[in-house]
């Protein structure tokens, strides 16, 4: 039997019945009390070893219900990393070394400069160059391989840049127009390709045919690089401190397996939720299904959409994502707004109110938990129509419903979704990365509606955090709960429905969470819990809020064992 005391100076436990405590008893990853040391200490006896955290505060584990660590760990592995490059020859040297090790004609692919994915805080603007190297500097780095800078959704127009053997690989040369589609193509000033492409050229949320056909001349996802950048991933996010994922979103079975492959292999260092996507839409080519495809779709992940005998990996349910984000002009509202480039849209759906329909139905038919991706004005009147004549016309009254996303929602749809027995699942970084962008092309009038944190709690509805696309420390996520700021202003929309207190803020990232997902041994310090513990660098309870951003996980565990460490205790 394994069995350790950790000793602190403040354990913040998130338990109602003993909210700080200064030592617990951990025995083969499960908690068996919570207490003074002394008492512990003397209880247990001398074969126990004794984990002193010093000052450090120890706190439950963070649970991200909107993480997408399997999709952005995937999409990263096996690229040039230029997030942090300084200025061109950065760049050349990175994509050089690279070229050194890879064989002559493959592909080498790039991050995007700057931080993901929103490219406010930094992007390619902050190279010292102030754009892009286009492709006579990328030559620098070689001419034996096809070289590409990504772009990344959501933000369109966005940029790319390849090297010379890069564009004859995709098949541009200079007698190509200077735009096709809505994909502008950069030419000097005698008429010849520089390597540069703008608009819709991200790498995911495109539906541009031009640059699709591009997409399909890249090299397909390599698993061998895929599993790697997960477990990057997931160690970037043991060390902010979360140590349970739910991935509700875009989670094809391809993606289940991946995990399941993790879990096999003794390297699933988190503990993970997910749903199955029934139509996954974010992906070039998305091609709709049938009616018929789409009803077969459901019979057939049915029986793997609910598992909950691994305490590392469990399966809960299926989702549906109706809509797309407003960068790409997908937002679906009554109004017209404007697209990417200057035209006037109302946004579109993926999927059709058939086959909405046809979900909510098979879910409440079945006893499957429905997780539904919704955003906008328009997306919530559709569903809430559909979802309360089910529930009318066969009285499923206790259907497990989880609302993603809630990027705009008005008192109504709150109302609707309180009576029909919702829960949500949401992330201030949509109003910190796209409030800027929806004042410009919808109006400010929808800012009333964004991400309501306070409207939500105050109807009783219980509402969890994620990080999806905005900022990938939870300890800003957190602290944005409390100032809704804008990025790239100095605005902040801190109105009476949006502004909630700092428990409440760190309640969604624990408490809350883990009753949404129905995991009731996570999320706080109690006994009969497992042992997902963060020892941190100050009180997230006291500090001040800029303060609270700046957090410093010293440690992470997971079932009591180490699974990241930065050596400073």
């Amino acid at each position: 039997m394994s069995r350790k005391i950790i000793r602190s100076s403040k354990i913040l436990t998130f338990d109602e019945a003993r909210p700080v405590a200064e030592a617990l008893l951990i025995e083969d990853g499960v908690i068996r009390e919570v207490g003074s040391f002394t008492v512990l200490s003397e209880t247990v006896g001398p074969d126990v070893e004794i984990m002193d955290t010093g000052s450090a505060v120890v706190m439950p584990g963070l649970i991200d219900t909107h993480p997408h660590v399997m999709h952005f760990g995937a999409l990263r592995g096996g690229l040039v990393d230029l997030s942090d490059a300084v200025d061109h020859a950065d760049i050349v040297q990175r994509i050089r070394a690279r070229a050194a090790d890879t064989p002559a004609g493959e592909w080498i692919i790039c991050t995007p400069v700057g931080e993901a994915h929103y490219f406010i805080r930094r992007s390619w603007r902050d190279l010292a160059e102030r754009r892009l190297p286009d492709r006579h500097t990328l030559d620098l780095a070689t001419a034996e391989h096809p070289v590409l800078i990504q772009a990344w959704a959501p933000r369109t127009p966005n940029i790319v840049a390849f090297n010379s053997a890069g564009l004859r690989a995709v098949g541009l040369s200079d007698f190509i127009p200077d735009q096709v589609c809505d994909v502008e193509i950069d030419k000097d000033e005698a008429g010849r390709l520089t390597g540069i492409l703008r608009g819709p050229v991200n790498n995911y949320y495109t539906y541009d045919p031009f640059w699709g056909q591009i997409l399909l001349k890249l090299p397909p996802l390599d698993a061998a690089h895929a599993v790697p950048g997960v477990l990057d991933e997931m160690a970037r996010f043991s060390a902010n401190g979360v140590t349970t994922l739910y991935e509700g979103h875009a989670m094809e079975p391809i993606h289940l397996q991946m995990y399941q492959h993790l879990r096999s292999a003794g390297l699933l260092t988190m503990r993970v939720q997910a749903t199955f996507d029934v139509e996954s839409v974010i992906f070039y080519p998305f091609e709709p299904l049938s009616l018929t495809e789409f009803d077969e779709r459901l019979k057939s992940l049915a029986p793997q959409a609910s598992d909950s005998t691994d305490d590392l990996l469990r399966v809960a349910g299926m989702t549906i994502s109706p809509g797309g984000p407003c960068f790409a002009g997908h937002f679906a509202m009554h109004e017209t707004y404007t697209d990417p480039f200057g035209r006037p849209t109302k946004g579109n759906r993926f999927v059709s109110l058939e086959k909405e329909e046809a979900f909510v139905r098979f879910c409440a038919q079945n006893g499957i938990r429905a997780n539904i991706c919704i955003g906008s004005y328009r997306e919530h009147d559709d569903f809430l129509e559909i979802a309360e004549r089910v529930v009318t016309e066969h009285d499923f009254r206790d259907q497990n419903w989880i609302l993603q996303h809630a990027i705009t929602i008005s008192p109504d749809h709150v109302r609707r979704y309180k009576a029909l027995g919702f829960q949500v699942t949401t992330s201030v970084g949509f109003a910190w990365g796209k409030g800027a962008m929806y004042d410009e092309r919808i109006g400010r009038h929808v800012w009333r509606d964004m991400v309501p944190l306070r409207r939500l709690l105050d109807a009783g509805l219980d509402v969890s955090g994620g990080s999806d696309w905005g900022p990938k420390s939870p300890w800003e996520q957190i602290a944005l709960a409390q100032t809704h700021e804008i990025a790239g202003t100095d605005l902040r929309n801190d109105g009476p429905d949006q502004v909630i207190t700092r428990q409440e803020s760190l309640a969604m990232w624990t408490t809350s969470a883990a009753k949404i997902l129905g995991w009731n041994d996570i999320g706080s310090i109690r006994p009969g819990n497992h042992a997902d513990l963060i020892f941190v660098d100050r009180d997230p309870t006291a500090c001040g809020v800029e303060e609270l951003k700046q957090t410093r996980v010293h440690r992470t565990l997971l079932a009591g064992n180490i699974v990241h460490d930065d050596g400073v205790l």
